[in-house]
């Protein structure tokens, strides 16, 4: 049987032959928006259910901190009443809430989050900032992820190191803010993982981001 990732290598692969689109003046081939869109898509779905560092060391740091798990039938209404909550605090701050089966992403475009070039978060979001940590503070049977993404414009050496330093950055915070450092984890993906064209700037702005996943810690996983 092929792994995870075999498939969803070819998934991808098929996505970019379908997608492809010549110009008609040049005779370039390049990706269509629907295909880009598709590859997003692709990648969020190959991240549904992971965590940073997998669920065994982070479920061994979650018994530690005395944080207990969701009953099977009761994970639904939980994560219901969490995300209305979080709506509620984030409405007009430019945070965009996902919801993804039993799981939940939180993007934060980096021109509310943080400067150009820069990982501390910005003044004028922490009120925001506040709230979202205070929920996760009172619904505390979950994990949470903080991945911190980027344009394409630069260098690795340069994207990985700021999109891993603002992952920490929002990380520290809500630790901060009363989120328990157990439940948290932390990734910089630099430019690897788009959600839009880098070929417009307003593209590029969509991919500079800090996203927050929040999975509920089913029973039976401690």
């Amino acid at each position: 049987m092929k792994s995870a990732k075999t498939m969803m290598a070819i998934l991808a692969a098929s996505t970019l032959l379908a997608g492809c689109v010549t110009n008609p003046e040049t005779g370039e081939r390049k990706l269509s928006k629907a295909a880009i869109g598709a590859l997003a898509g692709t990648a969020l779905g190959a991240g549904t259910g992971a965590l940073v560092g997998g669920k065994r060391n982070r479920t061994e740091a979650i018994v530690g901190a005395g944080i207990g798990a969701i009953a099977g039938g009761a994970i639904g209404a939980y994560m219901d009443r969490q995300e209305a909550k979080l709506r509620q605090q984030t409405a007009g701050s430019g945070v965009e809430i996902e919801r993804q089966g039993d799981e939940l992403l939180l993007n934060m475009p980096s021109g509310i989050t943080f400067a150009t070039n820069s990982y501390n978060v910005q003044p004028q979001f922490r009120s925001t900032l506040d709230k979202v940590a205070a929920t996760l503070a009172e619904y505390n049977q979950t994990y949470v992820d903080v991945y911190g993404h980027t344009d394409s414009t630069g260098s690795d050496a340069v994207n990985e190191p700021l999109s891993r330093n603002r992952a920490e950055a929002v990380s520290n915070y809500l630790s901060s803010h009363g989120v328990a450092a157990a439940r948290i984890g932390t990734q910089g993906f630099g430019s690897r993982q788009p959600v839009a064209s880098n070929a417009t700037a307003d593209g590029r702005q969509k991919n500079r981001r800090v996203e927050i996943k929040i999975v509920p810690v089913k029973a039976g996983e401690i």
